[in-house]
């Protein structure tokens, strides 16, 4: 067996440890940044939990708060603008996935030639950029561990992958403490979305034994613990383990890639502006079910990871069993059970095959998928079957 790992980021953990970044900036000799974050976390006050800490510091700071829920090129564009005006060197993100992945675009296209688009696909991008430290306020995209950025074209409404080991943030901080005041819906989104995260990576034909251990352990925890997170709130252990799980996740499929959620939804995001996490959580359900036949076994250890009873099922009724324990998770966190709920229409249809084919997630989907596959997923996703 041949395979690669790597996991070049730092990461920090603990409750409250966004109010040392000053501390662990200024050990790195970073003496400026940009704060690359959303109005609706500035509003929340979550930055107050930081820029004190830089201020103590010496630490000189901009903030760009324009952050959009599924980020365009035109954004990241508009926050290199904003950078370039400055001698600013690093790039701060405080946020959710989008605001982590608005700021891994601000960074690199610092030192490198032309538009963002220019560098879709994989390993494309020439330089590194400038530094990137991620402080997610979110359990959810795993961005703050991963060599990747999902950059929306508003004119073709594609969700573009920019992929480069160049797009690694150098430090991640991850702080509960500032996830507690989450509404349960996003709670949710973004739990699942990293449940989809470690369940694509796990069953992935690029997985490899270290990237799948990461990968089911991210799923024991939050099966065990995003209920509370959702039900409970300000459960700071929970959140914590959530937290942690998603950073897992993220670490996995930075290795291993995604699977067909992860291209479909991404259509589904760039086309209709649907979040990505209920995107994922939604279509969650009919791919597992799409791919059974070709992955039984991975996916009883799925089944069994949210302490599913299989004891004496054989491998497909323990794969279905699968299957049926995300459509419960799916109905206790409130996630619509159809993508025509989120607002989806077939008339796209077309367009939503040929762009999720475009994705190289379906290249390393367990079970082989053509065009008409994806279809009638995304038909099967629309009219609530799962088989």
């Amino acid at each position: 067996m041949f395979f690669s790992f790597t996991i070049p980021t730092s990461v920090e953990c603990g409750a409250g440890i966004a109010r040392k970044t000053g501390e662990l900036l200024s050990a790195r000799q970073i003496g400026k940044v940009l704060i690359v974050t959303d109005a609706g976390v500035r509003r929340a006050g979550l930055l107050d939990a930081v820029i004190p800490s830089l201020m103590a510091h010496g630490i000189e700071y901009d903030v760009f708060d324009e952050t959009e829920p599924n980020p365009s090129a035109e954004s990241i564009m508009k926050g290199l603008a904003r950078l370039r005006q400055t001698d600013i060197r690093c790039v701060l993100a405080i946020g959710g996935g989008s605001s982590i992945d608005t700021a891994k675009g601000i960074a690199i296209m610092g030192l490198n030639e032309g538009h963002i688009l220019n560098y879709e696909g994989v390993g494309k991008i020439p330089n590194a950029g400038y530094p990137v430290i991620a402080i997610p306020t979110t359990a959810g995209t795993g961005s703050e561990v991963t060599a990747s950025t999902i950059v929306t074209n508003a004119q073709t409404k594609f969700k573009a992958a920019v992929i480069s080991p160049h797009l690694y943030p150098k430090l991640a901080l991850l702080d509960a403490e500032l996830t507690l005041g989450l509404p349960p819906a996003i709670t949710a989104a973004t739990g699942m979305d990293a449940l989809t995260h470690a369940i694509e990576s796990y069953t992935s034909k690029a997985a490899s034994p270290a990237s799948r251990a990461l990968a089911i352990e991210a799923v024991r925890i939050i099966g065990k613990h995003i209920r509370s997170a959702y039900f409970v709130g300000d459960d700071l252990h929970s959140r914590e383990q959530m937290l942690i799980a998603s950073m897992m996740a993220g670490a996995a499929f930075a290795q291993s890639r995604l699977g067909n959620v992860h291209a479909i939804s991404h259509t589904l995001g760039g086309i209709f502006n649907i979040a990505h996490g209920v995107a994922n959580a939604a279509l969650l359900p009919y791919v597992l079910a799409f791919n059974l036949p070709a992955c039984p076994e991975l996916m009883k250890d799925i089944a069994c990871a949210l302490d599913v009873d299989t004891a004496g099922l054989p491998a497909d009724a323990a794969a279905q069993a699968a299957v049926q324990a995300v459509l419960r998770l799916n109905g206790d966190l409130g996630i619509p059970r159809t993508i025509r709920e989120l607002g989806v229409s077939l008339d796209q249809l077309p367009k939503m095959v040929e762009d999720a084919m475009r994705s190289g997630n379906v290249r390393v989907n367990p079970r082989l998928t053509r065009p008409e596959d994806i279809q009638s997923i995304i038909e099967r996703a629309y009219h609530g079957i799962v088989e």
